[in-house]
Parts: C-alpha cells; sequence; structure tokens
C-alpha cells in the first residue's frame, strides 16, 4: 500500500495517511520514469509524498503549482487526485459489479465528462492497453494481467499528469510482469510515472530515475533534481457526481444481490403493505358511507318551507329551568299542579321567499350542493283524448290519496300538496336524480321539460286511483302493460281556455273538452318512461304516481299570471270561483293554485354528503345575518341528528389504525439502517477506490443514500402491489359477511403517497451509515479485503 510522507510533520493528504520523515527533499521533473525503492522499518513499502510538479523545501512547506498544501480544502485534494494523478495499485483495485468500460469511465464521470466523450475515451485507453475483445466483461472474468490493464486504461483515462504506480506487477507473473512493465515504460513518454517496487530488478531495467529509501530515510538518488519555485498556477476543475451516476453505481451493486434484496425490500414492505390495506379498507367503507350519506340525502334534505316554527333560546332556557327547578336547586312541595302553555315558548315565523332570496339560493355552491327541489301549488288544467274523446284529468300523485309513503317525511311533503316534482341538479355534467336512482323499466328518461315518468314501486304497484284519474281503464283490472302506458299524452290547457266567466262576477271550470284539446296555446305533455326505485339505492325521493321537473311547473306558471281569473282574483278578497271570503294567507295561497305566484311553497335543498351539510346550512345562516327576525328565513334540518352521530368515527378508525400500522414503519427504519451499514463494510474497498479517484465525501454519501432510495422505491412498489393483491380476498370475505362491494380498493394518490414515504423513510434510515461511509480513511478502506 503506499503511505506518503511530508517533511518533519504529518499532513492528511485527501484522506491519505501520511508519516512524516526527517531530512527529505526531493523534487520530480514532469516526464520521467521514478523507481521507488526500500522498507521501513515495519517493513512496509514507504514512498515519497507523490504528487506530481511540487516542489518540496526544508521548510517544511509543501506546494503544488504554487499553492501551498496548507491552504488546500478536501474538495482540492480530491480535484487534484481525479485531474492531476492517476494510480494503479498493486491488487488492481477493481469494482466488480461494473464491467470494464464501466470502470474505466468511473473517474471520467466525476470529472464532469460527457456520456459520449466518456465512452469514447474509454474505448481508446482500453484498446491501448489491449483490451479491445473483452469491453463488456467483468473484472472477474479477467485474468490477472488483464485486470492490471484495466487499471492502467483507468488511471490513463483521465489524462493525468502522474501515474502512479504501487507494486504493479506484485500480483503478476514473470511474463505479464514484463508485459504490463512494458506498457508502463511506453506510458511514462507522455506523462510523470513514479513507480514503488521492492523488486530492484525491475527499476534497473525500467525507471529513468531510481530512489532508495531505508528506515524511512533516503540513502540514495540516482538523478536529483532540484525546481525553482514557481508562481500559483493551481487551476483544477472541481469533481462531483450525479445522483443519477449513484444510482447507477448502487444499482449494479443490488443487481449482484438479487437474493437479499428481495427479502429486505418485503421486510420493509410490511408496514406499508399495513398501511396500503388500512386505507383502501377506509376509502371503501367511506365510499360506502358517502353513498349512503347522499342517498339519505334525498330522504332528508334540508327543507325551507313559506311556514315554519322554530323555538326561542331565551325562553326555551327559562322553560328548562321552570321544569327542573333549578331556580331554587329544590323540586317543588305543592299539592297543585302548575298549568303552562308550551306555545308561550314557541314562535310561529312566516318565510317570505324574495326574489333576491331565490337568486342567493341559486347561486349556492354546487360543490357542495348536489339539487335544489322546488314545490309549487300551481294546478295542471289537463285534458286527454281517450278514443276519439277529450276528458279531463287529474295530475296526482298515491299521497294525495293515501297520506303516507314509505318512502319519508320530504316525499310526503311534496305530495301533500299534489306535486312530485324531482329536483334540479346543479351540476348539468353529472348524472341526473332520475338515472341516478331509478331504473328504466320501460320507455326513457325525460330529455325535454313536457317529458312526464311514472314512478312505480318496488313490486311495479301503483295505486288504481292514480291511473283511474289520468283516464286509464282499471274497472276489473288487476295490471296493465307498460307498453299501453308509455307515449300517452296530456294537454295543460291555459286558464283563459279553461276557466269561463260567470255573469256573478265568478269563473267556473268549462266543459268543451274538445275546444279546450284544440287550443293552440295548449302545452302538450307525454309520459315518455317508466321507471322504478334501483335495488342499491338505499332511498329515494320520488313517491309512485307522475312525476315531472320543475321546469314544466313554471311554464304553467308563465303561461298563467297574465290569464284574467289571476287578475280577477288579485283584486277580489273573495275565492273567484266559490264567492268565499278569502283571508290574506288563503288568498296568496289560491292564487299560487291558480298560477298566479312563481313563488315556491317548499324548497328542499339536498347536500352533498354530511360534511357537506353543515357547509350548506352555513350558507343559509350567512343571509340571516344583520337582518331583523322578520326578515329572516328558517329552515329545518332533518339530517342533524344524524350526522352529527357519524361525522368523525371513519376518520378516527384509521388514524389509530395507521398508527399501529405505522409501527412497522419504525421498525423497517431501523433495519434499513442496519442493512445500509452492512452494505458499507461490504463496499468499505469501493469506497477507498472512488476516493482515490477523487471522489468527494457527499458523493459516497450519495453512493449509498441512491442504494436506500432504490430499496426504499422497490420495497414501497412491492408493498403497494402486494396490498392491492390482498384486496381481491378482502373482498370476497367482506362480501360474504356483509354483502357489500368492492369495499377495499386502494386509490392510485393513496399509492403514490405511500411510495414516496417508503423512499423518505428508507434513505433517513439509512444516511446515518452513508454518513459513516464517506468518513472513511481511503487508506484503511483500500486496505480491507
Amino acid at each position: 500500500m503506499l503511505e506518503l510522507v511530508d517533511i518533519k510533520r504529518s499532513y492528511n493528504v485527501g484522506g491519505i495517511e501520511t508519516k512524516a520523515l526527517d531530512g527529505v527533499s526531493v523534487a520530480f521533473r514532469q516526464k520521467e520514469f521514478v523507481a521507488i525503492l526500500g522498507s521501513s522499518g515495519s517493513g512496509k513499502t514507504t514512498c515519497l509524498n507523490i504528487i506530481g510538479g511540487l516542489d518540496r523545501y526544508d521548510s517544511g512547506e509543501l506546494i503544488i503549482k504554487g499553492k501551498k498544501t496548507a491552504d488546500f480544502t478536501d474538495r482540492d485534494w480530491d480535484a487534484y487526485r481525479n485531474n492531476s494523478i492517476g494510480f494503479v495499485f498493486q491488487s488492481y483495485n477493481l469494482i466488480m459489479h461494473l464491467s470494464i468500460v464501466a470502470n474505466v469511465e468511473l473517474g471520467m464521470t466525476l470529472s464532469g465528462v460527457t456520456a459520449e466523450e466518456k465512452h469514447r475515451k474509454a474505448l481508446e485507453v482500453l484498446e491501448k492497453v489491449g483490451l479491445k475483445e473483452h469491453l463488456h466483461k467483468k473484472p472477474n472474468q479477467l485474468s490477472g494481467g488483464q485486470m492490471q490493464r484495466v487499471a492502467i486504461a483507468r488511471a490513463l483515462a483521465n489524462n493525468p499528469e502522474i501515474l502512479l504506480c504501487d507494486e504493479p506487477t506484485g500480483a503478476l507473473d514473470s511474463n505479464t510482469s514484463i508485459q504490463i512493465m512494458e506498457l508502463i515504460k511506453e506510458v511514462a513518454k507522455e506523462r510523470l510515472v513514479i513507480m514503488v517496487t521492492h523488486n530492484p530488478e525491475l527499476a534497473q531495467s525500467y525507471a529513468d530515475r531510481i530512489i532508495r529509501f531505508q528506515d524511512g530515510k533516503i540513502i540514495s538518488d540516482s538523478h536529483p533534481h532540484v525546481e525553482r519555485p514557481k508562481a500559483d498556477e493551481f487551476k483544477l476543475k472541481k469533481t462531483s457526481m450525479s445522483f443519477l451516476t449513484a444510482l447507477r453505481l448502487s444499482f449494479n451493486n443490488i443487481r449482484t444481490k438479487k437474493g437479499r434484496t428481495i427479502l429486505t425490500a418485503f421486510a420493509s414492505s410490511i408496514g406499508i403493505i399495513g398501511i396500503a390495506v388500512i386505507l383502501s379498507l377506509s376509502s371503501g367503507f367511506q365510499t360506502q358511507i358517502d353513498n349512503f350519506q347522499r342517498d339519505a340525502m334525498a330522504e332528508f334534505p334540508i327543507i325551507i318551507s313559506q311556514s315554519a316554527t322554530t323555538v326561542d333560546a331565551e325562553s326555551m332556557k327559562n322553560m328548562r329551568k321552570d321544569m327542573t327547578n333549578q331556580n331554587d336547586g329544590s323540586f317543588a312541595s305543592t299539592d297543585k299542579v302548575k298549568l303552562y302553555d308550551p306555545a308561550d315558548t314557541q314562535i310561529t315565523h312566516r318565510n317570505i321567499f324574495t326574489q333576491d332570496y331565490l337568486d342567493y339560493l341559486n347561486k349556492i355552491d354546487p360543490e357542495i350542493c348536489s339539487s335544489i327541489g322546488y314545490s309549487r301549488l300551481v294546478s295542471m288544467n289537463m285534458v286527454r283524448k281517450v278514443e276519439d274523446k277529450v276528458i279531463p284529468v287529474t295530475l296526482s300523485s298515491q299521497s294525495s290519496t293515501s297520506g303516507t309513503s314509505g318512502n319519508g317525511q320530504s316525499g310526503a311533503l311534496t305530495g301533500s300538496i299534489g306535486l312530485s316534482s324531482y329536483p334540479k341538479q346543479l351540476k348539468t355534467e353529472e348524472e341526473s336524480y332520475l338515472t341516478k336512482n331509478y331504473d328504466l323499466m320501460a320507455g326513457e328518461y325525460p330529455v325535454k321539460s313536457t317529458d312526464l315518468v311514472l314512478v312505480i314501486d318496488e313490486k311495479n304497484r301503483l295505486d288504481y286511483n292514480i291511473l283511474q284519474k289520468l283516464g286509464f281503464d282499471t274497472d276489473g283490472k288487476d295490471s296493465i302493460n307498460l307498453s299501453d302506458i308509455v307515449g300517452t299524452e296530456f294537454k295543460i290547457v291555459p286558464n283563459d281556455v279553461y276557466y269561463l266567466p260567470t255573469q256573478a262576477g265568478t269563473y267556473l271550470p268549462g266543459n268543451d273538452y274538445q275546444a279546450m284539446y284544440d287550443s293552440k296555446d295548449d302545452i302538450t305533455v307525454k309520459i315518455t318512461g317508466v321507471v322504478r326505485q334501483k335495488e342499491d339505492v338505499a332511498m329515494a325521493l320520488l313517491l309512485p304516481g307522475i312525476a315531472y321537473s320543475d321546469e314544466l311547473s313554471e311554464m304553467v306558471i308563465d303561461s298563467a299570471q297574465d290569464s284574467a281569473i289571476v287578475k280577477a282574483q288579485e283584486k277580489s278578497d273573495k275565492n273567484i270561483i266559490t264567492n268565499e271570503e278569502l283571508t290574506e294567507d288563503s288568498k296568496e295561497s289560491f292564487l299560487a293554485y291558480l298560477g298566479g305566484s312563481a313563488t315556491p311553497y317548499v324548497i328542499m335543498v339536498y347536500p352533498y354528503n354530511f360534511d357537506a351539510k353543515d357547509a350548506v346550512t352555513d350558507y343559509l345562516d350567512t343571509y340571516n345575518e344583520g337582518k331583523a327576525s322578520k326578515d329572516q328565513v328558517v329552515y329545518t334540518d332533518l339530517a342533524d341528528t344524524m350526522s352529527s352521530l357519524t361525522s368523525g368515527i371513519m376518520d378516527g378508525i384509521t388514524i389509530v389504525l395507521i398508527a399501529f400500522a405505522g409501527i412497522s414503519l419504525v421498525v423497517s427504519l431501523i433495519m434499513i439502517s442496519i442493512i445500509t451499514y452492512t452494505s458499507v463494510l461490504e463496499r468499505t474497498k469501493e469506497i477507498g477506490i472512488l476516493r482515490a479517484l477523487g471522489a468527494r465525501k457527499k458523493d459516497i454519501t450519495r453512493v449509498f443514500d441512491a442504494e436506500t432510495a432504490i430499496l426504499g422505491v422497490f420495497s414501497g412498489i412491492l408493498g403497494v402491489i402486494l396490498a392491492w393483491l390482498a384486496t381481491f380476498p378482502i373482498n370476497t370475505i367482506l362480501y360474504k359477511m356483509t354483502e357489500l362491494t368492492d369495499v377495499a380498493h386502494l386509490q392510485i394518490e393513496h399509492a403514490v403517497i405511500l411510495v414516496v414515504i417508503s423512499t423518505v423513510l428508507t434513505v433517513l434510515g439509512g444516511h446515518i451509515p452513508a454518513r459513516m461511509a464517506s468518513r472513511k480513511n481511503a487508506i484503511e478502506a483500500l486496505r480491507t479485503e
């Protein structure tokens, strides 16, 4: 091993160990073959501080191209070794997992030579040393002489000023030694070659200058040289190793240990597998909950009615105190029953739907509100032609006849006022309410505002009264073909045609149905399809009967607002048909029934889910801020209780499970540290080689960081794949237990995040051993076998 020495003091030359020798003063010429002979007291080979183009003075200062080495930084030494010195070692010191071309290119890689130029120079020097036929072999496929030729080619590739040879023939037979020495002598014609050897015959045969050492002192110099002082000409290109190069080195090393790498990656991926499966289940269950919540929102919308009841908070508080006798802290002691009126604690508030409020409601964010439904009191004057005879028909729903429904309060509310309009989606690109919640049993889904649908229950049943009022013959029948219903047309007759004035100043419905049917102002509507609630939809809004869009109601109102009966009713305080006295409220309701008002009776707002429901209520509350009590609009939140019970449960469960699974990630972190440390021990000689070639400490760190990064990516991807494969049997088991389908679903974004986490944690776990590797002494590293 080369041991560099200096005068009167010991330096650490770029991480290479030095020994002090007394009275040594030697300088070298730029082009000569110098052989250094001799041994130290320990029997180890000793040589000068072999750095090309230096002057050494008795003052103890070491100067390279005019710059004192005392002023060198670590990066200066790294650059000097890379740019100015080529090393040829006795034991070759090749990196076994790289091809011979890659070995030769390595020094140039640190110099920042382009890939094309680097490859061209490597091929040139390999051809020069006679290895043209062995370019892509690995070092362990070559003989000793061939490996030494590779070492010489690597030393020459960066065109160094000095070729430093440490016993270059010490591990070779005689014939191969001669070939190598002839090659080195040829190289000496272009640069300074310094060879350290114990073989005086080699020195005598090939060297231009021979320096003999004994016991750490020069005993002879065959051709001493004295160099004059030089100006500072120290200009070197700094060395660096890109992360891509570090990745390639580490990947080639990992590839030689496939079995261990796979086992390591699998062990490291266990934590990722656990978290990935938890996230898959969590997202799947959350999707199921979201779907249920959306269905629930259809059944439990936020209802805003023209007439609402609210409770005064202060009155409620006082009432509670009275009821619990909290004022004096004791129960009442009396033989009398105290009477009170609960109505005293309630305020009946009438909501006024101004145009300003309706405009505000229509501006609600579609991201939090899926749809808005309107119930209007307008009556539709309808006739139908049956077998060449025109008859009047009535549009009604089941609740209009029975008053009850299994589909809940919102549907009953809609039906109780004789309407059954489906909500309008706020996002036009989204699937409509009907197609999302109802199967088409016959015909087509409505496309136009004049299209109607007939809603039947899950058993294909429908109250016969509904069809009878629509003009269908139900006498003695227990069923009707769906095809006989689809395509049925009706005419909605304008007020001025339907209602006729009387001599008493009132209006009555006419009986000339043919004239009504023939009116050019009629609105033709048609039943385009028959729909039924989907099996996988837990709750749906529409009651059995005719359902239509709110746009149709608006069309009828637009037609009726300027009609004679509406104008007459606006001027009269009596019912224009029955001549009965009307209160203010009943007059407004009757005007709405005649189509004289477009103000909805009830508005139903459907949030996307429970979280969005809170945003919707906040939006509604914002409108009331700063307004007097009479101008505020009060709503009823039917889903509030359900929301408070389920909010955050799934998130809490997920966090707890991930925390438990995260323990395995900590174990993986420790394991990666151990594995990286083992890799550092295994690649100690490689560290020494890289340092000798001019690699910086941060480059060594980068090599091992790159190795852990590769392991992290591999283990992350492996964990994600295994977790994804595990979702199939998990889904099968869950389906058998709960009949829920596709619960475990690994989302792409979760997979990407887990791979990133795996990579980051693995790099962190291996960084400390990587820093340890960068601090290794090059001489000690190269001695490692």
